[in-house]
């Protein structure tokens, strides 16, 4: 396939899409990506996952500040088509014109229902059974262009945000491979989205990061899915130290201290106390420590039992 494409994205399931498009043969003639960021203690300036693809592939690539301002890069590769996935800007409509067939977005969610930066989330956190990935026409707005397919992918109950996201990438791989062709041949059919039927998922908020307590325990459990292991779910314990928690299970439906208590923290389990039941927290992390199972988190902790989260 010939067409001239440019691949815009940033995080890591966006790198996985560029590396199997390239090595299917896609005619990709550049890439775009947010700018370096300053990260961790060290403030080390750190690359996209994108970016770092796009090096080892050798691709060339284009790191502006504002896209909207700096696109030059885009007229110089005179392409065919502009192809996003996570990119994290919305894009004007002087840019989406460049190319010449309209331009493409691959979205990790069935639309219209989540449109915005955390589909993967949203359908964690919402208890989903079923998500997918959609490739749409990409407007100037928010995820509202017409739909030209659809890839489904049922949501296993264990599933966290970095396993699914693993899946999506892989899903929006295969759509893309799949649908590409078509496209430049003229044979998908774009389809309208009901706007009677969309939904919003904003940017995961800090706040949001905080483990909500007054839930019961499914919807608890959820909430913590949606933010493993990225960046982590946490509870605050008396002293107000941080406990990131990554995988729990619902334990029982017994109902015998307050909400937030740790009933039982003994051997392999650590049991809290739900409105509705006990959960059992299986993999926890202290500030600065690595992730812990239970038993060897009880091992190096011993107050834990009695002492009421928050």
């Amino acid at each position: 396939m010939n067409e001239r494409i440019i691949f815009l994205g940033t995080p890591e399931i966006s790198a996985h899409v560029l590396e199997g498009l390239v090595k299917a043969g896609m005619n990709i003639v550049g890439v775009i990506t947010k700018e370096d960021k300053v990260r961790g203690r060290n403030n080390k300036i750190e690359e996209s996952p994108v970016a770092l693809k796009a090096h080892e592939l050798g691709l060339p690539l284009h790191k502006p500040h504002k896209l909207n301002t700096d696109f030059a890069f885009i007229k110089e590769k005179k392409p065919d088509l502009l192809l996003t996935f996570a990119y994290g800007q919305i894009i004007s409509d002087e840019i989406l014109a460049l190319g010449a067939y309209k331009p493409l977005n691959l979205h990790a969610s069935l639309l219209p229902k989540y449109r915005g930066a955390a589909p993967i989330q949203y359908a964690l956190r919402n208890g989903d059974k079923e998500t997918g990935v959609s490739l749409m026409e990409m407007v100037h707005a928010l995820d509202a262009g017409d739909v030209y397919a659809v890839k489904k992918l049922l949501i296993d109950p264990k599933d966290n945000y970095t396993t699914l996201a693993d899946k999506l990438s892989e899903v929006s791989l295969q759509l893309a491979l799949e649908a590409l062709p078509k496209y430049f041949r003229g044979e998908l059919t774009p389809v309208k989205q009901d706007e009677s039927k969309v939904s919003y998922c904003p940017t995961i908020k800090k706040e949001e990061e905080h483990l909500n307590l007054s839930l019961s325990c499914e919807e608890f459990i959820n909430q913590m899915r949606s933010l493993s292991y990225t960046p982590g779910g946490y509870l605050l314990r008396p002293d107000g130290e941080i406990l990131k928690i990554f995988t729990a299970e619902k334990a029982n439906g017994e109902v015998k201290a307050p909400v937030g208590t740790v009933v039982l923290a003994k051997k392999k389990q650590i049991l809290l106390q739900l409105k509705d039941g006990q959960v059992a927290l299986e993999e926890l992390q202290r500030p600065g420590k690595k992730i812990m199972k239970a038993i060897d988190f009880n091992n190096g902790v011993h107050d834990l039992e009695g002492s009421v989260l928050k």
